[in-house]
């Protein structure tokens, strides 16, 4: 039966709302009426709370006490196939419907009316005299280049009170502008004349052009080695899908990507598009809500969140390194934007494009099934070749405890000094040290409410736990023993690599890059536009360096320790070491002089390695892909994790037995549980964790199972329990 599109005043409304209620609530139409979809204020209990009108009311509850919607908001209602999505994403990754409503309206001041208001940008003139605090509101504003912010942001930004800023404003230096409060955003031209594609490009676009025009939904994994232009061509199924009038949506892994990118849309469509992600100002954010919601913005570039944004005719969904673990939301609403962007485009009749030089096995096996069509890119764009790829054996190395450079990456880079060419120096560890270890009595400094070891990051000169992100100042004194003067930092960190190239190499120019590093996500895309047009000589980097950068004048990668991701239990441990390898090398020889990349290795004939060196792919991945069908574990089979978590140990290991007891739910569709065992990290933020592994078959419903097991469980207190479907990781 299909719902009513309005409802008069006074009707019955099920409004739901944001707040952990679980269900929607029966409320009245205000005057006036509302329609299906409609974002409203309402009245719950002394608060007013923002909600949706989800669909009639239930008319189970005391009429008489039956309040009103307070108001309708000047905002688009929420579309059926918006709404269906947050129904179907929430039976996939059970989660309550008030999370995901929370997902899709990450949008501030969405109640409040159309209005004007005063924005502050960079003014033509400069202060008669320049205080720190002055400076500061500058350096703020010249940080984000031409946009502008309400007074309230600048202020805060700029770490200053409102009264510095207005005091610029009479000097000229900052100007004060009346401003609607959501602009449309400037068009993008489609039939702007892109880059001169090869062969093999052009076909790959007009594949993806005409799945695009069909305004059917499929998925498309597309495959390019490194460099290859992959870019290039999923911009022409962008622009098809412009032409066609409908919307486009480009996720991308990292924030530090989106400066290149928007310059090259810029260049292909003659505007920029609409940035989402954690680096936006409330301000933009709430803009790009509306004007998605209007029509009125055709591109977004954002991070996995934009896909809740409210699309009005969503016609192409881009996830450009889609095989990134950094696509996975690990806390809160526990979702893969991969797999949610194909529930998505399915919902509304769109276009999926799965970019990636090196998939992930899911993705593979899908295209392998003929689920998703394929296109592959196999040459690098222009003069560029792949580079040349070996293994340095660091058993024959004889180095220092000390040092992690062999001599011959050592030799390798200075070739590329003295040829004016950069270098990369690639380790997978941020801060300087992994571990702080006291020399007198062995003690590792860890984290007070975490299970894990601190980190030295010597640039901030504190231990951070990269759990739960608490920070103490670097001890001189053992905590254990109280030994003076006997800690030690052990391991390399990116910090510490970055400290040993300086001694290296004393005439070189070196840039650390780690997203820890910098203050602002803009901060750190100035540094890599930096480096890209050659501020640095030698880049140590972690893998914030793999995704996707265009460095043309690298020529040398060298991997300090390619063996790091092998390390443990996990079931993807080959796959993202392969991914991770590859991607990186693949930063080298992009331009016209040909790369090479250097793997110091313990372990060169570990088939992994050498699946890395020999560069056969599909190799890889078939035996990949028999070793996981072999076990029944994904792709092929079904795993769900879950987290038992609260400050008792003995009340959350009894949560967990009771579970594992109580399992007839799981046994009667032939799924299996492991555990309960402490997670990996059993403690964080003060908090003891409980894991629980769930396997089934392929074709099993194991949701309706899950919730039925889970069900059975009284979350009393403190304890919380969560479950991820899929699950990315197993700390």
């Amino acid at each position: 039966m299909s719902l009513p599109q309005f409802y008069d005043p006074g009707d019955l409304v099920g409004v739901l709302t944001t707040q952990p209620l679980g269900r929607a609530l029966d409320y009245r139409a205000p005057e006036g009426g509302c329609h299906l979809g409609a974002f409203v204020e309402v009245p719950l209990g002394p608060r007013k709370v923002i909600g949706v009108v989800w669909g009639a009311g239930k008319g189970d509850y005391d009429l008489s006490k039956i309040r009103s919607v307070i108001r309708v908001l000047d905002a688009a209602p929420m579309r059926a196939e918006m709404r269906s999505f947050l129904e179907r994403a929430a039976d996939y990754t059970l989660t309550p419907m008030p999370a995901m409503l929370r997902l899709a309206t990450r949008a501030p001041g969405l109640g409040d009316p159309p209005s004007m208001r005063k924005i502050y940008r960079r003014g033509p003139g400069e202060p008669d005299k320049m205080t720190a605090a002055r400076r500061k509101v500058l350096d703020a504003l010249s940080a984000y280049g031409d946009l502008a912010f309400t007074l309230k942001e600048l202020a805060e930004m700029a770490g200053v009170g409102p009264s510095v800023v207005k005091g610029l404003v009479a000097q000229g230096a900052v100007a004060e502008e009346d401003s609607p409060r959501d602009l449309p955003f400037a068009r993008l031209d489609p039939d702007l004349p892109g880059k001169e594609l090869t062969d093999e490009q052009t076909e790959g676009a007009a594949q993806l052009s005409h799945a695009v025009r069909s305004e059917k939904y499929g998925t498309t994994l597309l495959r390019g080695v490194t460099g290859s232009g992959k870019t290039e061509v999923y911009l022409e199924a962008v622009a098809a899908a412009l032409r066609a009038g409908r919307q486009a949506l480009v996720l991308l892994p990292e924030i530090a990507l989106t400066a290149e990118f928007l310059t090259r849309v810029q260049e292909r469509f003659g505007a920029k598009p609409a940035e989402w992600h954690s680096g936006a100002t409330m301000t933009e954010r709430r803009r790009i809500w509306r004007m998605v919601g209007q029509g009125k913005a055709q591109l977004v570039i954002g991070a996995r969140s934009a896909l809740f944004l409210p699309f009005q005719n969503l016609g192409l969904i881009v996830v450009d390194e889609e095989h990134d673990t950094s696509y996975k939301q690990e806390e809160g609403v526990l979702y893969n934007a991969r797999d949610m962007a194909v529930l998505r485009a399915s919902i509304c009749g769109a276009q999926v494009v799965l970019a990636s030089a090196t998939p992930s096995l899911e993705s593979w096996a899908n295209a392998q099934a003929g689920k998703y069509n394929r296109l592959e890119l196999t040459s690098r764009f222009g003069p560029a070749v792949m580079p040349e790829m070996r293994a340095l054996d660091m058993r024959s190395e004889g180095l220092p405890s000390d040092r992690w450079v062999s001599e011959q990456l050592k030799t390798q880079v200075e070739a590329r000094l003295a040829a004016g060419e950069q270098s990369l120096l690639f380790i997978n560890r941020r801060g300087y040290a992994p571990i702080t270890l006291c020399r007198a009595c062995g003690h590792q400094i860890g984290c007070d409410d975490c299970d894990a070891r601190m980190v030295e990051h010597r640039f901030l000169k504190r231990l951070v736990c990269h759990q739960c992100g608490e920070t103490k100042p670097m001890p001189t004194i053992c905590p254990s023993c109280d030994a003076e003067g006997r800690l030690a930092p052990v391991g390399p960190g990116v910090e510490r690599l970055g400290e040993e190239a300086a001694a290296l190499f004393p005439d070189a120019r070196i840039a650390t890059l780690s997203s820890d590093m910098y203050g602002s996500a803009r901060a750190l895309k100035a540094e890599i536009e930096g480096i890209a047009e050659g501020a640095a000589d030698i880049i140590i980097g972690t893998q914030l360096v793999a995704k996707g950068h265009n460095f043309p004048k690298l020529t040398l990668v060298g991997v300090i320790d390619a063996d790091l991701g092998l390390q443990g239990s996990d079931l993807r441990a080959a796959e993202r070491t392969f991914q991770l390898m590859r991607q990186v090398a693949g930063r080298a020889g992009r331009a016209e002089k040909p790369g090479t990349a250097l793997l110091q290795t313990y372990q060169p004939e570990h088939p992994v390695i050498r699946a890395i060196l020999a560069g056969d792919e599909d190799r890889f991945w078939a035996a990949e892909a028999r070793e996981r069908e072999a076990a029944g574990v994904p792709p092929y089979g079904r795993m769900a994790g879950i987290i038992l978590s609260g400050p008792d140990v003995a009340k959350v290991f009894d949560a967990g037995n009771l579970l594992a007891r109580q399992d007839a739910p799981l046994r009667s569709i032939g799924a299996q549980v492991f555990g309960p065992a402490p997670a990996p990290i059993a403690r964080v933020r003060g908090r003891h964790r409980v894991r629980l592994l769930v396997k089934a078959e392929k074709s099993a419903p194991l949701q309706d199972a899950l919730a039925r097991w889970v069900a059975q469980v009284p979350l009393k207190g403190d304890l919380r329990l969560a479950v991820d479907i899929d699950p990315q990781s197993f700390y």
